[in-house]
């Protein structure tokens, strides 16, 4: 890929690269990040596997340190992801089969979130996007996030159907909590903590 020279300094041109820890890709992709948070992930549970299978701890303390050991690293950066994918084969290991009828079967995707109150890693992620717009939108005007979340990138365009946005896809989990004019509501900070709660639970999202 072609450089850019500023000041006197050549910078190489690069398809991807690792900023803050994130995986930035030239052509906006988010795909390869979300794949490794998820490997980063099955990393982190293969390294504290004694934990989660000792007997002598109980589910509910296996789930919290899901949560704090390996959610906080898999949702790592998810506020500004265009996607979500769902990943619970990490958390089915925790939680273990169950015995019945005479054998070993897998939970279903329905027990994992009775097991988590409700509150899975793909509504936990819609959740702090949520949050992240509403920094965005309450941020001032000459900060530097809220100029590119405002700004209309200029360019040609690929062929195909476009990549759904990051906005189109906040917005559209907040049609489906029912919120119109987020805009007015974004102000108030109580309220917008209760619609970002509300989206961790919600069965449609």
């Amino acid at each position: 890929m072609k450089g850019a020279t500023i000041n006197g300094v050549t910078y190489e041109g690069v398809a991807e690269f690792i900023y803050l820890g994130t995986l930035i890709s030239n052509d906006n992709n988010i795909e390869k990040e979300i794949q490794r948070r998820i490997l980063a992930g099955n990393r982190t549970y293969f390294a504290a596997r004694s934990l989660f299978r000792n007997q002598f701890l109980s589910r509910a303390t296996k789930i919290l340190l899901y949560k704090t050991l390996i959610r906080s690293i898999v949702a790592y950066g998810v506020e500004t992801w265009t996607k979500t994918k769902k990943e619970r084969k990490i958390f089915r290991r925790i939680c273990g089969p169950k015995y019945e009828n005479r054998e070993w079967k897998s939970r279903m995707n329905q027990e994992l979130e009775e097991m988590s109150k409700g509150e899975n890693i793909v509504k936990w992620i819609k959740g702090k996007r949520i949050s992240w717009l509403g920094h965005l939108e309450r941020m001032e005007e000459d900060r530097m996030p809220k100029k590119i979340f405002t700004q209309e990138l200029k360019g040609t365009k690929r062929r195909g159907r476009p990549r759904k946005g990051w906005r189109e896809e906040v917005e559209r989990d907040l049609q489906v909590l029912g919120v119109r004019r987020w805009r007015e509501l974004v102000t108030d900070r109580t309220k917008w903590r209760d619609i970002v709660q509300q989206a961790k639970t919600h069965n449609g999202l």
